[in-house]
């Protein structure tokens, strides 16, 4: 496993690495990413999140109190993006499933961003941590209203009952498919009531029996979240919320997807999907954290936080949020820096979506972080384009 050195040491194993055009004067941006990563690395041990704790193993429970101080000291304050990102708009995530369970071992630590396309991948990595980073406050609050149904629903259909605010119908059993799951609520009434008394049921949980200090605004978003939820049904998309006006898929497309091979991996696919998800979960595993990938505090602090735990990440699940901070002037720069504060190893890999014109889907990829952060080191990576030249 990679882990931050002390600051010389890793300057001069970056130096040895480097040729004499790295030292050029038109690539000391890069050198001083790199250099900067470095001193990451060398002071990341004083930070908040890790002073406190000694070297240890990721544990397999963590208390309500730790849970939430672990989401405020992690995370930065929120940003914006154009759309509120409701649900997915991915519809090949389960085509990469094969590939990342042949390459990576279970039992690593997922990291991710945006809302529930995660679970699938948590399903079917199965991490003993995840920490989901997105930089719009209104992620987190969403994960916290989803941390909240887990909890109150201990079978799937019991979840999109009460995800959507439909009651459930009588002959649903808990071996049925994902498709008979989610057509059964699509035909199923919204129910007013049902929702005013879920809303309070995911509020008292959150507060009264986890602890949560949730804020006005946070109760606002996540009433404001859930309200949608309950309004669209299943059949809500990407378009809802701002979303480009094109063919989005729906939340039933997204759980009934497969991987091209005929097998289903969504998280409500299988109730052992489900209850792996479910279980880390209700262990307070699935940390939701506000953070710019490019920002000065969540990624580097996730890092100091695994790497005194002697933690690897196994998964990195970017959507396409590269392709947003290559559109940014160098903050592509500074999410790489941050990733060099990331404890990986030679089987950890990226999960990227990437945008295919005309038809504007987006198609999942997976490369080794290993290979990316090896070119970024050569000075290989300069625009966007040159991210696919280290594919394997």
């Amino acid at each position: 496993m990679r882990s931050p050195g002390a600051f010389a040491q890793c300057q001069r194993a970056l130096l040895s690495k480097m040729g004499p055009h790295m030292r050029r004067p038109l690539l000391r941006g890069v050198l001083a990413a790199l250099f900067f990563a470095c001193a990451l690395g060398f002071t990341a041990a004083y930070r908040p999140v890790s002073a406190a704790v000694a070297a240890a193993d990721l544990p397999s429970k963590i208390s309500d109190a730790e849970f939430w101080t672990l989401v405020a000291d992690l995370s930065e304050p929120g940003g914006s993006f154009p759309f509120d990102n409701f649900v997915s708009n991915e519809t090949t995530i389960q085509s990469v499933i094969p590939a990342l369970k042949a390459r990576t071992s279970r039992g690593g630590v997922y990291l991710g961003v945006g809302p529930e396309q995660n679970f699938t991948y948590i399903a079917a990595l199965e991490p003993r941590m995840a920490f989901i980073i997105d930089i719009r406050r209104q992620n987190l609050v969403e994960h916290l209203m989803y941390k909240a149904l887990f909890q109150l629903a201990d079978n799937r259909a019991d979840f999109i009952s009460r995800l959507f605010s439909r009651k459930r119908p009588a002959d649903l059993s808990s071996e049925a498919t994902d498709e008979a799951l989610l057509l059964a609520y699509e035909r199923a009434v919204p129910d007013q009531q049902l929702f005013e008394s879920n809303l309070r049921e995911i509020l008292n949980t959150l507060t009264r029996s986890r602890g949560a200090e949730l804020t006005a605004a946070d109760i606002t978003s996540l009433t404001f979240v859930y309200t949608t939820f309950f309004r669209e049904g299943p059949r809500l998309n990407y378009q809802i919320g701002g979303g480009p006006s094109v063919d989005m898929p729906t939340y039933t497309d997204l759980m009934t997807q497969s991987d091209g091979n005929g097998q289903h991996h969504s998280f409500l696919s299988s109730e052992r999907h489900y209850h792996i998800v479910r279980t880390l979960e209700m262990n307070n595993l699935v940390i939701p954290v506000v953070g710019d990938f490019a920002g000065p505090t969540a990624l580097r602090e996730v890092g100091a936080y695994l790497t005194s735990r002697n933690a690897t990440v196994t998964a990195f699940y970017l959507s396409n949020v590269e392709r947003y901070l290559f559109d940014r002037r160098r903050a592509w720069r500074s999410f790489y820096a941050n990733v060099a504060a990331l404890p990986y190893d030679e089987r950890s890999v990226f999960i990227r979506a990437v945008l295919n014109r005309p038809a504007f889907t987006l198609v999942s990829l997976v490369a080794p972080i290993a290979d990316l952060m090896n070119a970024f080191s050569q000075g290989r990576i300069r625009q966007y384009q040159d991210v696919f030249g280290v594919l394997p």
